[in-house]
């Protein structure tokens, strides 16, 4: 009897060990997962809406989709914990002069605001009253343009803003449509491209956005204005950048135009165009220094894929500049870049002057294929009225290829670019409004 005792509690105990194991595995804890809220919950795995945030005195907390229209007021300091997505169908109004901070968070925790694809912002700001994206930690406080705590090397304590539509892009593998760096794939929420040159996505008027970019993973970030496939009756104008980790304004493909676009020390590039961006900037500045990672004022990608390959950028009135004494480079322009640099000065005086690079391929047998040096030869890729502080740089997309050509394709390079004009003698007085202006940085 006392060993049959001792076998039905053995049993009993494997069954209730059983089926605690079938129930953890079965059945996805709820409860708070955000790691900004007061009651995040290290054990969820399914968030449960029931977050909570601490609410100080004038300022709004926002995470998640949006699920009507909304308006953020000048009134208060609008706060963002985590992603914020304008779904489909829904409008976001931000006044002039409102203040938006990022919380901070790393990697795919990184807080930032998105407008998907048939969402709208209306953010128009004025000269006097511009829209500030900047970090929780910067301490501007309502009615004010600027904050005293953090400085143009201050980057990463967010994520950034990004606006998605359905324009046409070229992507890889022919793809029409693609999901944007920085936001998980898979539940359709970073998706972009389409169909349609003209889409919508609003208007986005005297924006500063400070402090920002966050890395995800290699070729991942978030950069301080991200726009996928923006279509052209999108309006965007009088736009600073001030102090990113990555990018200061990546497109990737679309259609809109930007005019008015200051891009002031950024970590990796200031301008930044891939899948075949077809719009045009016009108006802009971007200036680097030391002690940041700069890598390129301007990085240039032309079609990755078989779809809308025939469009062309044009970057017009521009001021690319080096401050500093070592980092950064002018302007890459790599995989089949196809556009025009019109009324560009390139000043890299201060570091003694720097090459633009220009990206060139060849197969096995050393015979050139599509590439942007090609495109340059060919006319697709043009420099009309550049001013440029150091000759061209032609380099294989494999180090070390094929050396004869080469040096064959940087004597074309140079008969296409070198002595090009005068370039542009960019107005300072148009970004009177910024955070660099204001802090005698221009």
């Amino acid at each position: 009897m006392k060993v049959m005792k001792l076998e039905f509690k053995t049993i009993a105990a494997a069954l209730l060990i059983g089926g605690t194991a079938m129930m953890s595995t079965s059945c996805k804890k709820e409860g708070c997962t955000d790691p900004n809220a007061n009651n995040y919950s290290e054990d969820a795995k399914k968030d449960d809406g029931s977050c909570t945030y601490t609410q100080v005195e004038g300022t709004v907390n926002k995470s998640g989709t949006l699920t009507a229209d909304e308006t953020w007021t000048a009134d208060k300091i609008w706060v963002l914990n985590g992603k914020v997505y304008v779904p489909d169908g829904v409008t976001l109004t931000i006044q002039p002069g409102t203040i938006i901070k990022g919380a901070e968070g790393q990697e795919s925790l990184a807080s930032a605001l998105i407008v998907q694809r048939g969402g709208i912002l209306l953010a128009e700001g004025t000269a006097s009253q511009p829209i500030i994206f900047t970090s929780i930690l910067d301490n501007i406080k309502v009615g004010e343009t600027a904050g005293t705590n953090l400085s143009r090397t201050d980057n990463e304590k967010w994520g950034g803003l990004a606006i998605l539509g359905r324009a046409p892009i070229s992507a890889q593998s022919g793809d029409t449509e693609t999901n944007l760096e920085g936001i998980p794939a898979g539940d359709g929420q970073g998706l972009f491209g389409g169909t349609n040159p003209s889409d919508y996505s609003g208007k986005l008027k005297y924006i500063s956005i400070r402090h920002g970019g966050i890395s995800i993973g290699e070729g991942n970030e978030l950069n301080g204005l991200t726009l996928g496939g923006v279509g052209s009756t999108t309006e965007i104008s009088n736009i600073e950048i001030y102090a990113t980790l990555d990018d200061g304004i990546e497109c990737f493909g679309g259609t809109v135009d930007i005019d008015n676009a200051l891009v002031y020390y950024q970590g990796d590039d200031g301008l930044d165009l891939d899948m075949n961006y077809s719009g045009t900037i016009e108006n802009f500045i971007v200036i680097h220094g030391d002690g940041i990672g700069t890598d390129e004022g301007l990085e240039i990608d032309g079609p990755e894929g078989t779809t809308y390959t025939t469009g062309k950028f044009t970057l017009r009135n521009g001021l690319v500049k080096s401050d500093g004494a070592t980092d950064g480079s002018p302007a890459d322009f790599k995989d089949k870049a196809q556009g025009t640099i019109e009324n560009v000065t390139f000043d890299y005086t201060s570091i003694g002057g720097k090459a633009i690079k220009i990206r060139t391929k060849y197969n096995d047998a050393c015979e050139q294929q599509a590439d942007a040096l090609s495109r340059l030869v060919a006319g697709d890729l043009s420099f009309v009225n550049c001013a440029i502080s150091e000759t061209v740089s032609v380099y294989p997309s494999t180090a070390g290829a094929c050396p004869t050509e080469v040096a064959n394709d940087q004597t074309a390079a140079e008969g296409e670019i070198n002595g090009a004009g005068s370039g542009a003698t960019v107005s300072t007085s148009i970004f009177s409004w910024t955070l660099a202006a204001e802090r005698g940085q221009l």
